[in-house]
Parts: structure tokens; sequence; C-alpha cells
């Protein structure tokens, strides 16, 4: 019998953040282009902290974490867990670091203009639709494929 591998997930986080002209705040990573700030979170950090130190890193402003939207599984290739927060501008001038090469504020329309990873576009269409429920999605890459799609406050009670 072959002895079984330890599971080995990276978790991710990412936020949605608007500003009080309900701007959402996008990056533009040198790989992937376009989306919302988003990153690993670190051995020994908790999952708020991470969304607040990826968003300054990646854009150079404070933000006030709110409400888990969106939880993503990435189940190939390799395994990542998302959760997504929205997230609201509290202070700070945009300066995008060595994170990402550009950052700025956009309306939803502009936004979704201009993400042109499927993976991207699609996240970030469910936090712009937040309904006040989590949105559950499990994929795969290479090709992009949703496999599950489930509200997880829509459990029969």
């Amino acid at each position: 019998m072959t002895e079984q591998a330890e599971p080995r997930h990276t978790v991710v986080v990412g936020c949605l953040v608007r500003n009080d002209k309900n701007q959402v705040l996008m990056i533009r990573h040198r790989k992937r282009g376009w989306e919302i700030p988003q990153g690993r979170v670190e051995e020994s950090e908790d999952l708020l902290a991470a969304v607040r130190r990826e968003v300054a890193e990646e854009a150079g402003v404070e933000v006030e974490v709110g409400p888990l939207a969106a939880v993503w599984s990435m189940v190939s290739p390799g395994s990542a867990l998302i959760f997504a927060f929205l997230g609201r501008y509290l202070s700070g001038e945009l300066n995008p670091t060595d994170d990402s090469e550009e950052a700025a504020w956009v309306d939803e329309t502009q936004a979704l203009e201009m993400v042109t990873s499927p993976v991207m576009r699609e996240r970030l269409a469910v936090l712009l639709n937040h309904d006040g429920s989590i949105s559950y999605r499990s994929y795969s890459l290479k090709p992009y494929q949703l496999h599950l799609e489930l509200n997880l406050l829509s459990w029969p009670q």
C-alpha cells in the first residue's frame, strides 16, 4: 500500500475594494493583466491581515475589510483556496509596487472590460453582483472549466 502524501493547498485572498464614488480598485499584474488586488496568505498570517497587506502592497492604499463574499476552490493544476472579500477604501494614494505595474479606480463596466483572463473576469463579476450570500465555486484550469457552483447561504433550513 502506498503512503498518501500530505495535502498541499495554496491559500489566496482577494478583495473588491470600492471608494466613496463607488469606483472599483483594479491593479495590473505583470503576468495576468488587470484584476482585483489579491495574493497568497503568508505562513502564520490570518486572512484579514493578508487582505490588508496585499491591497497595500499592490495598490498602496489602506482598506477596511468587509464580508467574505466568495470562495473558489481550484482543483487543478495544483490546489488553491481563494477567499474573496468586499472592502472599503480608507486612505492613501494609489502607488503600485513591485507586485503590480499599475493601479486605478474605475467604474464597474470599465473594470469588467479591462479584465482579459476568464478566471479573473468571472471572479470580478461574482463580486460585483454580490447579493449578501457567499458564492462557492470549484474550477480547473487549462482550459478553464467550472465544476461546481453553490450559494452557501441557500442551504435548506
